[in-house]
């Protein structure tokens, strides 16, 4: 069974940091695209960030762009997510994915979701 398990999540003031982390098993990988997406209230699910097993090859948001920085521990088949400077605007949900193939900044394209964990940022 597929898992994606997410933590990390918490309370932060303004231009803290968070580390977010995501825990997969089940299944291999290695063909996968992992992305973080996010969720915030009344809003629809918009993509964050994205990082192939295979190759490393990363893409970012605009809106976090300089902020963000998605990693991967292949031993430990965990994703991470190190937010920095965060903002009030960063409140949200966030949501761990997975996609078969090259990665996809559409939440429907997606083939795997966590659960969720909650960054709240206070100005």
């Amino acid at each position: 069974q597929v898992q994606l398990v997410e933590s990390g999540g918490g309370l932060v003031q303004a231009g803290g940091s968070l580390r977010l982390s995501c825990a997969a098993s089940g299944r291999t990988f290695s063909s996968h695209a992992m992305e973080w997406f996010r969720q915030a209230p009344g809003k629809e699910r918009e993509f964050v960030a994205a990082i192939r097993w295979s190759g490393g090859s990363i893409y970012y948001a605009n809106s976090v762009k300089g902020r963000f920085t998605i990693s991967r521990d292949n031993a430990k088949n965990t994703v991470y997510l190190q937010m920095n400077s965060l903002k009030p605007e960063d409140t949200a949900v966030y949501y761990c994915a997975a996609k078969h193939g090259s990665y996809s900044s559409s939440y429907g394209a997606m083939n795997y979701w966590g659960k969720g964990t909650l960054v709240t940022v206070s100005s």
